[in-house]
């Protein structure tokens, strides 16, 4: 069975290792010295290495590049790889020592292997030592420890021990593992008939330990229901008493999924398993009208266990939920499990009701998390997206009194914590913009929540006093650069600052005096051997610089709100031009959504594109996140008009500025920011040299019947009427105003060489919105390159797919913009 022996160092020496895990996974208080930095890129070299020094015959170059094509293919595919091996933190968690009275901190680590095409999975563990001169010290294991074939991990509330998950393939059973100081104290193989793979995807997904760290409770595939079967004389009847010899499994019924990167996933329901038995037992009461998530244990009322969750509504249409927060979803209640047959009865006599809705009087409700009192249920809600339509828009808090007694029912009060931010006063608080909260986000004082949050095109680490609303910024408030908590240390704060200019940096955050609304903080750089970047990346970032600049709004209008008539962002990165009195070639970046961010954070991809010798203008026209609620809900109903006009107002501004040559300007952009991207081409034809569309939407009249949220098309396209309008059989008239709305409708004035990148998988974008736009080009006479990945989603981020699309991105630009 799946034992010590499935954990790896991360080296090119694999060796199967016996080890203590507290003192590798937390190494004696001893600072370690090395000649030089460990990285976690060490496969990484090898590959390089080999792919640098192979020699491949022209027989095996592909069809049509010529001597000098596949030079610079070569050349530009060494630089990406230095980008492509930096690894990236997903997790912190920090822990008391067992053995010594000083923290200690875990990282989940993630860096993509080409050649396996996955991404490897690893945790590195360090001590903190807090020294008398305020400084800090984090003496790090000496190398990472692979976890091979592991779906998650979480550690337990005392940090004494980790639940491993690891999901299997096929039939097999889902394996946890429960692990002690030094060895697996329990490992458990829950067959399918109990259910399918854990939840793992950060939305549904959801595993809490009780207090006692007796209990699990967790979010996993239902058992797959029973399927026909048939034999030779045709239908098998379920009782029948035939061998199985020369028999087959039917489909059976089709049943909805929540649509792109849920393809094949069953619904979610809830399990608790006892981890001294191995027992599992399903949570009653939840019945499939609902898919499930993001379960916790509730504090004990009158000695009866409750578990809290979200619950989306299931039992009609499911519209794509990735990346979509206006799915209506509440918080509910449920009876833990007792492991017991008796039912609970309550004082009067009466059985306590299966379910309970806690947030009946709101649209939204998700993240829930409990103060560390017990007192008080803290969520988000995504209400504004829900009520509007907006697939993403701005958050609010709220909080529920928990009872300690009586009877748990539907009519505990919400109650306001942070409202939306509608219009924000310039430099004030633009409202909340959360993705995540950290497993244990609560300060000392247990009212005060750490998390991260957007705010114009930076994200910043806020603190919010769950008491009286107050919240403050803790991340320096002049900071360009994008801040991320990642764990907390008890008032201290551990976290990850980066730039479009600057590799991540882990930082540490002390808190100076006492927490107080004028409370200040002390950052501190943390040396870490995970974020290293070799001698050949170092030099290209140095010459970049970056600014954010504020983009006046064109033809400003009395007839919108004041919010968006104020000025949107665009963030420039500037290259060193390589002859002087010249300007190096501009790549206008277009984000997707159309309601989301570009963050002023470290990006592999545009590094690389920076690092070529472009300059990079990265717009967030209005509509996107952390500009309060009125900018971003002006732009619903004018999409291919108000956001094509801000692109090209934030180019002008460049130009005006003498930063860009008019004549060398490219334009990239996915999804939506590929439906920018072909808008431009054709409505601004001779302004950009080259374009890059990455499943790009061009005409939504072929989408919205293909896409797994044809609602978006409508909200998006009428605004807020497009509620009422949508349908699944749209009207000619529909059709006609989807058309006129893409760029398909101005493909006639189009002459920009476009590379298109489309992935064949993709249930947001299908891959026929790409092709039929650029089999159109082609017909016009436009240079035009398409390449499908067979097996890649919306997002196209597997390893070797997104290495090979900004591979020839890279490649199509230097092509024309040169």
């Amino acid at each position: 069975m799946t034992n010590l022996g499935r954990l790896h160092f991360c080296t090119a020496l694999t060796t199967q290792l016996h080890y203590n895990f507290s003192s590798f996974f937390f190494p004696k208080r001893k600072p370690f010295v090395f000649s030089s930095p460990f990285s976690l890129s060490c496969r990484g070299l090898s590959v390089r290495s080999v792919m640098d020094t192979k020699k491949v015959s022209s027989k095996e170059m592909p069809l049509g590049l010529d001597a000098a094509t596949e030079e610079e293919y070569a050349s530009l595919s060494q630089l990406l790889q230095e980008f492509t091996n930096m690894p990236t933190i997903d997790k912190a968690w920090t822990f008391k020592s067992e053995t010594e009275d000083v923290p200690c901190a875990m990282f989940s680590i993630s860096q993509p292997t080409l050649l396996s095409n996955k991404k490897r999975k690893s945790i590195l563990s360090s001590h903190i030592l807090q020294k008398s001169n305020n400084s800090v010290s984090f003496h790090w294991a000496p190398f990472p420890v692979e976890m091979t074939g592991v779906t998650t991990m979480v550690p337990s509330p005392s940090g004494s021990k980790l639940l491993v998950i690891r999901n299997s393939e096929c039939d097999s059973p889902t394996h946890f593992e429960i692990w002690g100081s030094s060895e697996v104290k329990k490992e458990f193989a829950i067959p399918r008939s109990i259910h399918g793979s854990v939840y793992s995807d950060g939305w549904f997904e959801g595993i809490s330990w009780d207090s006692d760290e007796t209990f699990i409770v967790y979010t996993a595939e239902e058992p797959e229901p029973p399927k026909p079967t048939f034999t030779g004389n045709g239908y098998k009847n379920s009782g029948s008493t035939e061998m199985d010899c020369g028999s087959w499994k039917g489909q059976g019924d089709w049943e909805e999924d929540w649509g792109e990167t849920y393809a094949g996933k069953r619904q979610p329901a809830l399990f608790v398993i006892d981890i001294n038995s191995g027992e599992v037992q399903g949570v009653s009461g939840v019945g499939r009208e609902l898919s499930v998530g993001q379960v916790v244990w509730a504090p004990l009322i009158e000695g009866q266990r409750y578990l809290v969750f979200v619950g989306w509504p299931s039992d009609t249409r499911k519209l794509g939920i990735k990346y979509c927060y206006n799915r209506p979803c509440a918080l509910y209640a449920v009876k833990a499990p007792s492991f017991k047959s008796e039912a609970k009865v309550t004082s009067d006599g009466t059985e306590d009701p299966l379910i309970i809705n806690l947030t009946k009087s709101i649209s939204s409700a998700f993240f829930p998390h409990f103060s560390p009192d017990g007192k008080l249920l803290v969520f988000l809600s995504a209400k504004s997206s829900v009520d509007s339509g907006a697939h993403s828009a701005t958050d609010s808090l709220h909080k529920i009194e928990w009872p300690s007694s009586g009877k748990l029912g539907p009519s505990l009060k919400i109650i306001d914590v942070v409202p939306v931010v509608m219009c924000p006063e310039d430099g004030c608080f633009p409202g909340l913009y959360c993705f995540k909260f950290i497993s244990n986000p609560w300060l000392s004082d247990g009212h005060t929540l750490v998390l991260s949050s957007i705010w114009g095109s930076v994200q910043t680490i806020l603190s919010v006093n769950v008491l009286s609303g107050q919240v403050l910024p803790i991340s320096p408030k002049n900071s360009k650069a994008s801040w991320d908590v990642l764990a907390l240390d008890g008032d201290n704060i551990i976290a990850v600052c980066s730039s479009p200019v600057d590799i991540p940096q882990i930082k540490y955050g002390s808190l100076l005096g006492k927490l107080s609304t004028d409370a200040k903080w002390s950052w501190l750089d943390v040396s870490s051997p995970i974020y290293k970047c070799s001698e050949k990346v170092l030099p290209l970032l140095a010459s970049l610089k970056f600014d954010i600049m504020k983009i006046p709004v064109r033809d400003i209008s009395e007839n919108i709100p004041k919010g968006a008539n104020k000025p949107f962002e665009a963030i420039y990165v500037s290259s060193k031009p390589k002859q002087p009195d010249s300007h190096s070639p501009l790549i206008v970046i277009l984000h997707g959504g159309p309601h989301s961010v570009t963050l002023s954070s470290f990006s592999k991809s545009s590094a690389f594109l920076s690092s070529l010798g472009y300059s990079l203008l990265i717009v967030n026209y209005r509509g996107s996140l952390g500009f309060g609620e009125e900018a971003l809900q002006s732009l619903p109903g004018k999409i291919g008009s108000q956001d094509v006009s801000d692109v090209l107002t934030a180019v002008d501004h460049i130009i005006d500025k003498g930063l860009a040559d008019p004549s060398k300007i490219a334009v990239l952009g996915g999804s939506h920011g590929g439906f920018l991207t072909t808008h431009l081409i054709g409505q601004a034809p001779g302004k950009f040299a080259a374009a890059a569309a990455r499943n790009p939407v061009c005409n939504l009249a072929l989408m919205v019947g293909t896409t797994d949220i044809p609602d978006w098309a409508y909200f998006e396209a009428y605004g807020s009427e497009g509620n009422s309008l949508f349908t699944e059989s749209p009207s000619a008239e529909h059709l006609s105003l989807f058309h006129s709305k893409s760029p398909i409708s101005h493909i006639s004035k189009v002459k920009t060489p476009t590379l298109f990148l489309l992935g064949a998988q993709d249930l947001r974008v299908p891959v026929s919105n790409g092709i039929q736009y650029a089999r159109a080009l082609k017909e016009k006479g436009v240079e035009t390159k398409v390449i499908v990945f067979p097996n890649d989603v919306h997002g196209i981020d597997r390893p070797q797919s997104d290495f090979e699309s900004f591979l020839n991105i890279g490649v199509w630009f230097n092509k024309y913009c040169r």
